[in-house]
């Protein structure tokens, strides 16, 4: 069904994993994930297969598409409004209608315009809350009770086995730090254009009056000053109070990031998306802003010397600047730390899992980064769904056999006292191995020589949609470029942007090969 394709799309474009898991679980139910599917129902009544229906349209031969109210692709789109969109979509794209990308492309589009439901799409912990809301709010079946929604959730659990290894997902959030930065992203654009004068910034300050405790006790008003409470109302959005502190004063919010230690004080700091950049318009432009703070905003690119951000508050409504790094008016940024989000969360539902056992964290969380390359030594190495024998394999990749790799993330010890690792196969798929069968591979620190911030030499002539081994890859040109986010132990590990003037049009994840220091 490409699930990981999809999969790939709506996390970088925010979405939590339990959110793409339920949306996953409806598509399989709908389509079976084949954007070429014809309503299995009407195959008969109008004469055609999902190919010859998909080829008649696309050849213009077949005029009733939009009318015939038959389900189609992906969704089933089936409404007249909805099919005659989707159909202009995919010849404004010059793509085929049954295209699986354009598919994609349009879904996201369309479900943009959902706002209860984006906003539930990424946020959500949980699956069956996202394909119970997916369902009702977007795919609208005629068959909306208890026994198909249940249904369909279940399809979700069962793809989320497939892709991670999790038994029970709704207890567990897995993502990448590119990923965390970018829900942030995703939730502060997603607000671009609300604005004073039709009153649609209110939403943003409700937001923020909602989450308490409220900073210093004060409710902001709608006449208030308002970036600070778009940056803290954009934290809360995602689910990241815990790493991006509250505010609505901006001097405020740059002291409680220090009391974090999160601030960077240089001016001259490259910032990564995510980060959060502090300006003082009565900065003179000699040595190092100190000054008091009178705006802030969200970093979401850094293309050579020029940082795009969004702001809330910029000319009363939330949009776009760009200024140049070490540029005049930067006070500093406070930089999340987006890392303490890639942890996975203790499986509570595990029958029988013991109370003592720990982890090196020694917090009840296991660190989803890898740490060292591993290669298996036994002959077959079960992956466990936790820590001990008494455990049943995984689902996606129950055994290992003797040379494979794998990457070491963590390590706990299990009821017995014996260590076991919590192991990343193939770049997505977690589980438990036994330590005394898995050993550290000869030259495995060798790819941390690259790290995220590094400009490099790309040398390669393509870029890839993710970092996995089934991504899209698409031709670019080598240059300089900067390494964005890193994938340790990936088919393609690095993410690299382009520097101007580089002679790069490189924005992608890339093979390990092409990148040079």
């Amino acid at each position: 069904m490409n699930e990981q394709r999809i999969f790939d799309f709506f996390a970088g474009k925010g979405f939590t994993a339990a959110g793409i898991f339920g949306m996953l679980g409806n598509i399989r139910d709908e389509s079976g994930g084949n954007p070429r599917n014809l309503q299995n129902s009407y195959e008969k009544k109008l004469g055609y297969t999902d190919d010859s229906y998909t080829e008649a349209v696309d050849a213009g031969t077949y005029k009733n598409f939009v009318h015939d109210a038959a389900g189609y692709g992906l969704a089933q789109w089936t409404y007249s409004t909805r099919k005659e969109n989707l159909l202009k979509f995919a010849r404004n794209q010059g793509d085929s209608i049954g295209d699986f990308d354009m598919q994609l492309a349009f879904m996201y589009q369309e479900l943009r315009g959902y706002k209860t439901l984006f906003a539930i799409l990424t946020t959500t912990d949980s699956i069956r809350e996202a394909s119970d809301a997916f369902m009702t709010q977007y795919e609208r079946p005629a068959d909306q009770s208890e026994k198909a929604k249940r249904r369909r959730a279940s399809y979700g659990e069962e793809i989320c086995a497939m892709l991670t290894g999790v038994e029970n997902p709704d207890s567990m959030v897995q993502i990448t730090e590119a990923e965390a930065r970018q829900r942030v992203i995703s939730i502060a654009v997603s607000w671009y254009g609300k604005k004073e004068a039709d009153g649609s910034h209110r939403s943003i300050i409700d937001l923020y009056n909602g989450h308490t405790p409220l900073a210093r006790g004060y409710k902001v008003r709608y006449t208030d000053a308002w970036c600070a409470t778009y940056g803290s109302a954009v934290a809360i959005a995602a689910g990241y109070t815990d790493i991006i502190p509250t505010e609505c004063g901006c001097g405020q919010m740059i002291a409680a990031f220090q009391a974090m230690d999160r601030w960077v004080e240089n001016d001259a700091y490259i910032p990564s998306p995510g980060d959060y950049i502090f300006y003082d318009w009565d900065d003179t432009g000699a040595g190092d802003c100190t000054g008091w703070p009178e705006h802030v905003g969200i970093v979401i690119s850094v293309s050579g010397d020029v940082i795009k951000v969004i702001e809330g508050n910029k000319d009363d409504a939330v949009g776009y600047r760009e200024i140049k790094v070490n540029g005049r008016y930067i006070r500093g940024y406070g930089v999340p730390d987006y890392g303490a989000k890639t942890v996975i969360k203790k499986p509570e539902s595990v029958t029988g899992k013991p109370e003592n056992v720990t982890d090196s964290t020694g917090n009840g969380s296991l660190c989803m980064t890898p740490k060292w390359v591993g290669v298996v030594t036994g002959d077959i190495l079960n992956v466990r769904a936790w820590a001990g024998e008494e455990y049943p394999n995984i689902k996606s990749w129950p055994k290992l056999a003797e040379g494979n790799m794998v990457e070491v993330c963590d390590s706990i010890k299990a009821a017995d006292g014996s260590t076991w690792y919590y192991i990343r196969i193939d770049g997505r798929i977690y589980g438990f191995s036994h330590s005394d069968y898995i050993r550290e591979a000869s030259g495995s620190a060798a790819p941390a020589e690259v790290r995220k911030g590094d400009v490099v030499q790309f040398t390669g002539s393509k870029h890839y949609t993710s970092s996995y081994a089934k991504a899209t890859g698409k031709a670019c040109k080598p240059g300089r470029a900067k390494v964005t986010a890193v994938n340790p132990g990936s088919a393609h590990p690095y993410h690299l942007a382009a520097v101007s003037g580089g002679g790069s049009t490189v924005y992608g994840w890339t093979d390990a090969g092409d990148v040079k220091i």
